[in-house]
């Protein structure tokens, strides 16, 4: 389609504002290592002393300037008197004051419900190397939101960003066998020039919410590796008698010696030479392959070996590609029957974290007879993402650039390309991840679209390989007309998403008996939201708004709305598959800080809606993913 003007004068100023954008900020931190769950790695997880600090008394001194590193009264040294003449302001007691590792402080005490701020955590531990040569590297899952990090009394390093990993090295000279003193300084205060900012609508867990290891790694070892299945020509089918895997391994430096790839269970082994290269590229030739997709999830034992060092994981390989108006997966025609999912177990109030949570989770969407998860609006643990390969259920990964972040702001964009580039490269491996989404509902704006879509062209960098996106606001005609999805990022995705609520914020379900949408774009279509609320257990007319009885209305209409979509509807994510805490959400009577637009109730127990999107899903999965248009 022929560009605006002001869509021509964007695509000039991309790169130039690109360059001038990208400003140091500081993340002290060692580049990402990856597969953590695959290697050597010894927990930290458990109980954690803690001391909330809301005045940052810990932090700074009296001027509110940051304390010395060696200050006696900074709380990321001994709290133990050196002498009775010693006072100590502050102390850790596990006894009374402990915190679990990995979790959200909120849900653990009735305290810290809606704290927001600064608590300091303090693990001690012993470690013995299993080799003295080997390095060690501390590494988070992902602490919310800003975290700060302390053993024995010496600051490794700081990271923001509440919902992706992160490590640090630590020093030979600072870890003892015995007796080591872990303190992180966790801050959840909401800011303007923070990713996401002030205003969003879920609840601000603080805390250590993922996993803390201690990971063992040979002198030279490998940071990161990428293995994928190379795509044919645009919009073919992968040949499983003559297919090619193609990627890298990132060494940690520069090397001489060789590099080894193996899937044995195909009989394939490449061995190459590093030729003191850091980042080593390597392709295998492969026959008879099974490729992975939501009705075979087949993934395979990959070997990656260089000197000391060997990790084993499992990998699928399919190729995903936005072709003309169509999804196609493994070069066949896909049509995502999706539902969002927030990072929170409902029946405990409780951020979710752990295996059994994500199976949990995907679980409940099994149910519901999806093939895909939106996982919304940040990247989620690294136990759903795998649970996810294994089930065979597409996600939709996104970075928590969420309506109106300061778009102006340099050190905000940095913010943003860090938590992307921390995200791809934790799950570029997982066949299950298809779309790398780089916000939701943003405001229209030359600012805001040139910000977007410099993060787009960051992703692409990071992995070629997967649709890019974002979740659309859309504007409503009123009546019955065509709403056109026409945001001028459409331009520059992959796939055009967008959030719509006709029947919930603005009129009634009946009022769509007509409504068309189409976009101006090419490109195939997806709803990423749509949704009404209703208390579980509340029952009434379906007229009446929060009962079970309106959300099933609603459901009804919209899904013979959406029967009238174009034929470059791909898919859609209704909003959302249990009720999640909201403080945006203040109904006395049927929010009480939950949004309420779950399909499963806050109790775990199914609403009516439940079971119609699940038959109108069975339907389309009995038609062999064939969307009745």
């Amino acid at each position: 389609m022929k560009l605006s003007k002001v869509s021509q004068k964007l695509k000039v100023t991309l790169l130039i504002w690109f360059f001038a954008s990208v400003t140091a900020v500081g993340y002290a931190q060692e580049p990402l290592i990856t597969d953590i769950q695959v290697r050597n790695t010894v927990s930290l997880d458990g109980k954690w002393a803690y001391i909330i600090d809301p005045y940052e008394t810990g932090f700074y001194d009296y001027r509110y300037k940051e304390l010395a590193p060696d200050n006696s009264a900074a709380y990321w040294n001994s709290d133990q008197p050196q002498s009775k003449y010693d006072r100590k302001e502050f102390g850790y007691d596990t006894t009374r004051y402990s915190l679990r590792v990995p979790g959200d402080w909120n849900s653990q005490d009735p305290k810290f419900l809606y704290y927001e701020g600064s608590v300091w955590y303090k693990k001690t531990f012993d470690y013995s190397k299993d080799n003295s040569s080997n390095r060690i590297f501390l590494y988070f899952g992902a602490v919310n939101y800003r975290a700060d990090v302390y053993l024995n009394g010496r600051k490794l390093g700081m990271h923001k960003g509440g919902f992706t990993p992160f490590n640090f090295e630590v020093p030979d000279s600072l870890l003892k066998v015995e007796g080591n003193s872990l303190v992180v300084h966790v801050n959840n205060d909401r800011s303007a020039d923070e990713v996401p900012t002030v205003n969003y609508d879920w609840w601000n867990f603080g805390g250590i919410t993922r996993s803390v290891k201690l990971v063992e790694v040979p002198q030279t070892f490998i940071r990161d590796f990428f293995i994928h299945l190379k795509k044919p020509a645009p919009g073919q089918s992968p040949d499983p008698e003559n297919a090619e895997v193609t990627g890298w391994i990132k060494l940690d430096e520069a090397s001489q010696g060789a590099v080894t790839v193996e899937i044995p269970e195909l009989g394939v082994k490449k061995v190459v030479q590093a030729n003191g290269r850091s980042q080593v590229p390597v392709s295998l030739s492969m026959q008879d392959v099974q490729f992975w997709s939501p009705e075979n999830p087949k993934r395979y034992k990959v070997v990656v070996t260089a000197g000391e060092d060997r990790v084993v994981d499992k990998i699928g390989f399919r190729t995903i590609e936005a072709h003309g108006e169509q999804v196609l997966l493994n070069g066949e025609p896909l049509f995502m029957r999706g539902i969002s999912i927030h990072e929170e177990i409902p029946q405990e109030g409780r951020r979710a974290y752990s295996k059994e949570d994500a199976l949990h989770l995907l679980g409940w969407a099994k149910e519901l007879n999806v093939n895909m998860v939106r996982l919304a609006h940040y990247p989620h643990n690294e136990n759903m993402v795998r649970a996810a390969d294994s089930l065979g259920i597409l996600v939709w990964s996104e970075i928590p650039v969420y309506w109106t972040i300061d778009f102006e702001n340099k050190a905000v964009y940095a913010n943003a390309k860090q938590q992307l580039t921390e995200m791809v490269t934790r799950d570029r491996n997982r066949a299950s991840v298809i779309i790398w989404s780089v916000g939701n509902e943003t405001p229209v704006s030359p600012t805001r679209t040139n910000f977007m879509c410099n993060l787009i062209t960051e992703a692409r960098e990071l992995d070629s390989t997967r649709m890019i996106s974002a979740a659309l606001e859309v504007n409503y005609n009123s009546g019955k007309s065509l709403n056109l999805v026409d945001d001028p990022l459409g331009q520059y995705v992959d796939l055009v998403a967008f959030n719509e609520y006709l029947g919930w914020y603005g009129g009634t379900p009946d009022e769509i008996s007509d409504t068309k949408w189409d976009t101006p774009y090419d490109k195939p279509l997806f709803v990423s939201e749509t949704g009404a609320g209703a208390k579980g257990g509340f029952h009434s007319e379906d007229r009446a708004m929060w009962s079970e009885e309106y959300q099933e209305w609603y459901y009804k209409e919209q899904l013979e709305m959406l029967k009238r979509m174009p034929p470059k509807f791909s898919g859609m994510s209704p909003w959302i598959l249990a009720d999640f805490h909201s403080p945006k959400r203040n109904n006395p009577v049927y929010q009480e800080g939950w949004n309420r637009k779950g399909l499963i109730s806050s109790e775990g127990k199914k609403k009516k809606a439940f079971f119609i999107l699940k038959a109108f899903y069975k339907q389309i999965e009995a038609n062999n993913g064939a969307f009745d248009h």
